[in-house]
């Protein structure tokens, strides 16, 4: 640990001059200890790598031991698993589609509306929620590569199930912030669109609040790509991103999802029932509708209809049911 401590200190005391630009460095440095409980040197260049990636994230130029022990390498580890699990179950056709119905409180529509749910099937056939293993899917770029499957197959299902196409009033399906970075996934959209023939109208795209506000400026310019094609927007997670109200007057969703968190508990918290309310009102006076998550039974269904939400989701309104099974990849 002194050795590597020299080190990291001897790298952030170098400068070096470009083009009249003086310049600084920094060092992360992952540590493993050599001992006669070592497995193999494979084993050891991982620790090493798992310990530098956790210098890395505990806010870079710093050096960290690794112990087996440690929380935040072990979910590290996790994570790097899960990545190799994921690109398999890509490969091997093991995601499967699910569909939550999305109830309207204010007015009567005509037609189906849901939200599309991602699941995968492990190695052992057990359904995985994406709770499990989304994170690592971000952590290691693969979350493109996943809203293409569901968009790819989503898409294809609609096509061919005339009655399922010919009842939908409208269908939701999320994006992660990373696709919304990626230069080549708009095209790719637009692509399924034209292959497919569906009308855009019938499709929501759900971005998460802390996305959409992360890169601001990348989300409004495919949301106003896609809008041309009459598509419908939807903020997901409202609330939980801790940002301003005022970016919304500006922001061109057509849905704000209020985070499941505020209406868990609105029968019995009032502060949870005065951000619900608060939430709805400035959605509307933004001109977008509302949709509550976690809506868990008809008491909580009747609590947002009284506050005015326009829309409830969760399993007192419909449990996920599967429509487009792995045999479609």
């Amino acid at each position: 640990m002194r050795t590597a401590e020299t080190l990291r200190e001897g790298v952030r005391n170098f400068r070096f001059t470009w083009e009249d630009r003086v310049f600084r460095l920094g060092a992360s440095i992952g540590v493993v200890p050599i001992t006669a409980d070592n497995e193999d040197v494979a084993s050891i260049l991982s620790a090493a790598d798992s310990a530098c990636g956790a210098a890395k994230e505990g806010g870079r130029n710093r050096v960290h031991s690794f112990a087996e022990n440690d929380i935040e390498l072990m979910r590290r580890r996790r994570e790097m698993q899960w990545a190799a699990r994921i690109n398999a179950a890509l490969e091997e056709g093991r995601f499967e589609l699910y569909r939550m119905a999305i109830q309207p409180l204010q007015r009567v529509e005509v037609g189906l509306h849901y939200e599309l749910l991602l699941r995968l099937k492990d190695e052992g056939g057990r359904i995985v929620a994406p709770n499990d293993f989304i994170a690592a899917a971000e952590r290691y770029g693969i979350t493109p590569a996943i809203d293409r499957w569901v968009i790819e197959n989503a898409f294809r299902w609609l096509v061919s199930e005339a009655d399922e196409r010919e009842k939908l009033f409208q269908c939701s399906i999320n994006l992660s912030g990373q696709s919304l970075g990626d230069d080549k996934f708009l095209p790719f959209v637009i692509d399924q669109f034209h292959r497919s023939g569906l009308d855009g109208s019938k499709i929501c795209f759900e971005i998460t609040e802390t996305a959409a506000v992360a890169s601001f400026s990348q989300a409004n310019r495919f949301i106003q790509a896609l809008k041309e094609l009459g598509c419908k927007f939807a903020l997901d997670d409202f609330g939980t991103g801790l940002s301003s109200f005022g970016y919304l007057k500006h922001f061109p969703v057509d849905y704000l999802k209020i985070d499941g968190s505020f209406v868990r508990e609105i029968l019995r918290d009032p502060i949870d029932r005065e951000m619900v309310r608060s939430i709805n009102e400035i959605g509307h006076l933004t001109g977008k509708q509302t949709i509550a998550e976690f809506a868990e039974n008809a008491e909580i269904i009747q609590m947002l209809t009284s506050l005015g939400v326009d829309y409830a989701q969760g399993y007192g309104v419909a449990q996920p049911q599967r429509v487009v099974k792995s045999a479609v990849a």
